[in-house]
């Protein structure tokens, strides 16, 4: 059994500015300060100069307050590429994935944490469908979507899990980087709980909210999550071996 030392947060930024700063001073202020390794923000040619400053601003909250805040360039297109460009430079036990818009609830951090203590071998993920009320200014098209892919996605993988496209969430460095994974665009953050489901990770779920961004575009556009019933049928007929990277360049 393996053990939780600290966490890699993965911060992917294109447009955020006092969310980024904001995310960061959340989990600063409520997570102690020894169970996060650093904050890694991604970003790109794309990424706005406001956004650039702001990253600065928060490094040095960060780092007066003892944690590094890495800038990476990404070098893999679009959001899931950034994300897998962070999973290989993190230097913790553990990586959380999440965004710097307040989408994902920087309050939830430490349960993520808290989680990761008590499974250091498992895969803990945010639901919002937990509790009721969960869905803050969020599409109304995309609700019902998002409503029929969950119950879906938990029928076809055979999970007792209630928000399986949500990617908010916390595995082991060992097990992220071990994965050989696909999609460069949102469909990968589907991806990163399916591909753990058939190797046989347990996942965890805590209750989360989601709430829409208040600066910028969202770039998970309605078309877009058609798309995720590809990676979805793809990875259920994959055997073991298809899903992991080769032998001499994976972990585990």
């Amino acid at each position: 059994m393996g053990s939780f030392k600290n966490v890699s947060i993965l911060l992917p930024t294109l447009n955020e500015t006092f969310s980024f700063i904001q995310t960061v001073e959340i989990i600063l202020k409520e997570c102690d300060h020894n169970d996060i390794c650093e904050f890694i923000a991604i970003v790109c040619d794309r990424t706005l100069k406001e956004s650039l400053e702001s990253i600065e601003k928060a490094k040095v909250i960060s780092e007066e307050a003892g944690i590094p805040l890495v800038i990476l360039y990404q070098k893999k297109p679009f959001a899931g590429g950034a994300v897998q460009d962070g999973m290989e430079v993190s230097k913790g036990s553990h990586i959380l994935m999440m965004a710097p818009d307040l989408e994902t609830d920087p309050h939830n951090v430490k349960d993520f944490i808290e989680s990761a203590k008590k499974y250091p071998d498992d895969m803990t993920t945010a639901s919002r469908w937990i509790n009721k009320g969960s869905f803050d200014g969020y599409n109304k098209v995309k609700y019902v979507l998002n409503f029929i892919f969950q119950k879906f996605f938990a029928f076809f993988y055979r999970v007792k899990l209630s928000d399986i496209t949500f990617g908010y969430r916390i595995a082991t460095n060992e097990l992220l980087n071990a994965i050989k994974w696909e999609e460069y665009k949102h469909p990968f953050f589907l991806e990163t709980a399916l591909k753990p489901i058939k190797l046989g990770v347990k996942i965890h779920e805590i209750p989360s909210g989601w709430a829409a961004r208040q600066e910028g575009e969202s770039q998970n556009s309605l078309i877009a999550t058609f798309k995720y019933l590809k990676i979805a049928f793809k990875v259920k007929f994959e055997k073991r071996s298809q899903l992991l990277k080769e032998p001499e360049n994976s972990p585990i």
